[in-house]
């Protein structure tokens, strides 16, 4: 925490010192400034009361008693991996970040092509999202002993304890984000002479921050976590025959590491990013609908008025002892369930009292909503050992790994088309509520404000997946520290469940992802809009006759700049787009299989020269395999990052604004399905194996067993590594393309000209 304290001071300097000299930023004073509906002030309340609530929690779980001495021992040394790794990653994105804002910088001071608020913004975001993937982590090692020893309580006492570690991860992103994006609106509106259009379109660029971030938390961590899962499942299991998270297996620390690194301090940052990205782009839509100040107050109070529920949601969820897999689905969807239900009331007020003659938004964030619930629904279906898919999957298992690898495969597939009806329904509905068909610019506030209700209770969505990695962990100490036989059958069965939240929230964060991304393209015209006023243009060329640039819609620049499928540059943008989201898969799962080789090699290593160990007499070198995934997340990181960074600004300097629609249609479209196939396809697999590892088919160590523990390791960077980082991935190069629109307006011309291509 002291090491996070000066940076996070010094960025607030930063961002006073910049404040200090708005006043010649390019803004003209609103003919009449509205004053903030009262409404809005339930952003700041919101996330406020989510920050302090998040205290509470992390009070509670701190509270419990921690377990034995050998059960704090591994509680200590996961935590002090997952440490280091933080450290590390943290001091490479740092340095990313520095040359970020240089470039930032330079677009606004020194070619005055962007906003000059938007390196502080930048900083200030990417800044808050590691703080919240840092504490989401921080508590996630707290409270793994703590799981489960509260599981030798009861099975309810251990599924509180893990659920309430991440509602503090939960809470924790949702109160930063939003608290961010509320002390920028208000000292912004209140203290410059910017006017409204500039202060959402300035902000916008802000996400930029919390994408960068997101990329390398979930690229990184993805790496690492997986590179010790397989390595230690392979040789462990397969070859050594020895149960998971036995200590015996030099990796079982690193692998322990992972969850947190990976699916706590990873999956905080993503949300994060998508939380950020759909309030910006709906208040970006909401003024160039027309809706003024209101346009910006909705998505905000939405957002506060979201935490406040989540908050109720959590003091609903509760067990039974002998609870199963689908009774204790049931129990965390009643608090899901609760908050999304008042929340879709709440919402309806709300647009009545501050726009009621737009009360088809209230359609819109229903959409979102419902979208978000089937999305998690479809989700759980073909994930959990409780439904007949992964039941198939597992029985697939009996004639060995080829046949479980092609039933993932498919299975994953199959799923795609529930949850791509399913976010293409949400889309046509929310933007045709909205009154899209008559009024595009307010259809494309509808999708917005469908990202943000989709999203509104991420404070408890989030916190159901965070639980996921704690309850792994609590079953990891349990088997390390020997507890007994019904001990680890609970942890077991919090486990399995977290499994499926997992994998839900995988698919809650790819289906809001598509409505960001969609929105942040809506966006990304208004940013052009405003490159354009930047660089003196005071009228287009249409074929009807000359448009000035500030009446012009949103259907005029596609006309302008030619964005049909007829325009070559669309199309080649379509392929590159689809092309970057398969480029970017395989960079990242080449990165695990080479991680992962290593891994396997130094477990063999010690098996095979540290004599007693598999009699439990010697203690395996666990620090080297914490070592070598490090290693290989921090190496590997570098260029599927720098890929979704690099892309959109070459396409954009090359084919234009033309070209750079194309890409981003054309990575939503691909990302998203492929982000589904993975997640859901990796899921199945993973609670095959842990429904063969209760018993059925053979129970542990059967060849049933061997093969589904095949199918995992192949699943396991499907789900944890390429799948969740896909949706990242569309969001940042939206935002990417925002940020650099300037450039693309001012100088692609140049350069197509150069090259022939107008």
């Amino acid at each position: 925490m002291e090491l996070l304290k000066s940076p996070l001071a010094s960025l607030l300097a930063l961002a006073g010192i910049s404040l200090c000299g708005i006043a010649y930023g390019g803004g003209v004073e609103d003919p009449v400034v509205e004053k903030l509906p009262i409404v809005w002030y339930l952003a700041p309340m919101g996330a406020l009361l989510g920050l302090v609530f998040a205290l509470k929690f992390y009070r509670d779980v701190m509270a419990s008693p921690p377990g034995s001495d050998i059960m704090i021992e591994i509680a200590n040394h996961v935590r002090e991996g997952a440490y280091a790794y933080l450290k590390q990653q943290y001091k490479i994105v740092g340095a990313f970040f520095i040359v970020t804002a240089l470039i930032l910088s330079l677009l606004s001071f020194g070619l005055e092509i962007q906003s000059k608020l938007a390196p502080f913004g930048f900083l200030m975001a990417g800044t808050l999202s590691g703080l919240a993937g840092f504490l989401g982590m921080k508590i996630a090692t707290q409270a793994s002993s703590r799981t489960a020893q509260g599981a030798k309580q009861s099975l309810n006492r251990g599924l509180q304890i893990a659920l309430h570690s991440g509602a503090v991860m939960g809470l924790v992103v949702v109160g930063l984000a939003l608290l961010d994006l509320s002390l920028w609106f208000f000292i912004l509106r209140h203290y410059t002479n910017l006017t409204l259009e500039h202060i959402v379109l300035s902000m916008l660029c802000f996400g930029m921050g919390a994408s960068s971030q997101a990329l390398f938390a979930r690229v990184g961590g993805g790496i690492y976590t997986k590179a010790a899962d397989v390595g230690a499942d392979l040789v462990g299991k397969v070859e050594a025959n020895i149960p998971e998270d036995d200590p015996r297996n030099p990796a079982v620390i690193a692998d322990n590491v992972g969850d947190n690194v990976g699916d706590v301090a990873g999956m905080g940052a993503d949300l994060y990013e998508s939380y950020y990205g759909s309030i910006l782009a709906s208040n970006a839509l909401g003024v160039t609908a027309g809706l003024g100040v209101k346009g910006v107050a909705l998505p905000m109070a939405v957002a506060g008025l979201g935490i406040m529920l989540s908050i109720m949601g959590f003091y609903v969820v509760r067990t039974s002892e002998d609870a199963t897999q689908k009774e204790l689905l049931k129990a965390f969807g009643r608090g899901v369930n609760l908050s999304s239900l008042l929340i879709l009331v709440v919402s309806g007020i709300l647009i009545y009292s501050l726009i009621p003659e737009h009360m088809g938004l209230w359609g819109s964030i229903a959409a979102g909503l419902i979208a978000g619930v089937i999305i998690g629904r479809i989700t759980e279906y073909y994930t959990s050992d409780a439904y007949s898919p992964t039941r198939e999957l597992a029985g697939q298992s009996l004639t060995g790994p080829a046949t479980v690898i092609l039933g993932g495969i498919s299975t994953g597939m199959l799923s795609t088309a529930m949850a791509g009806i399913t976010i293409s329904l949400g889309i046509l509905l929310s933007f045709a509520l909205a009154g899209g068909f008559s009024d595009i610019n307010m259809g494309l506030y509808g999708v917005g404000i469908a990202a943000v209700g989709m999203l509104s209770t991420l404070g408890i969505t989030l916190a159901t997946d965070a639980y996921g990695p704690v309850a792994d962990n609590a079953g990891g100490n349990a088997q390390m520290s020997g507890l007994p036989p019904q001990v680890r059958e609970r942890t077991e069965l919090l486990d399995a469940l977290g499994n499926t939240t997992a994998a839900t929230g995988k698919g809650f964060a790819i289906g809001s992802a598509a409505l960001t991304a969609l929105a942040l393209l809506a966006a990304y015209v208004g940013e052009i809009h405003v490159a354009l006023q930047r660089g003196g243009v005071e009228s287009i060329a249409l074929p009807g006759g000359s448009v000035s640039v500030h009446a012009a819609s949103v259907t005029d620049f596609m006309t302008y700049y030619n964005v049909t499928l007829m325009n070559p540059k669309v199309l080649v943008g379509i392929l590159l787009g689809a092309t970057t989201s398969f480029v970017f898969c395989a960079l990242t799962l080449r990165a695990v299989g080479r991680a992962a080789s290593k891994m396997v090699e130094e477990v063999r290593r010690q098996f095979r020269e540290i004599p007693g160990i598999m009699e439990g007499k010697a203690k395996p070198d666990y620090a080297a395999c914490v070592a070598i995934s490090t290693r290989s997340a921090q190496r590997e990181m570098m260029v599927p990052a720098l890929l979704a960074l690099l892309i959109p600004i070459t396409i954009g300097l090359i084919l234009g604004v033309s070209g750079v629609m194309g890409l981003l249609v054309g990575s939503l479209a691909t990302g998203f399905l492929l982000a589904i196939f993975m997640a859901n396809a990796g899921g199945a697999w993973d609670n095959a194996k842990k429904y063969i590892e209760r018993g059925h088919l053979g129970g542990k160590g059967s060849a049933a067993h061997k093969a589904a523990v095949v199918g995992d390791t192949v699943g396991d960077p499907f789900k944890d590594t390429s799948g969740p980082s896909l949706n990242i991935l569309i969001k940042l190069m939206a935002i990417v393309s925002v940020v650099f629109a300037g450039a693309v307006v001012n100088y692609s011309p140049k350069i197509e000209a150069l090259l022939h291509l107008r």
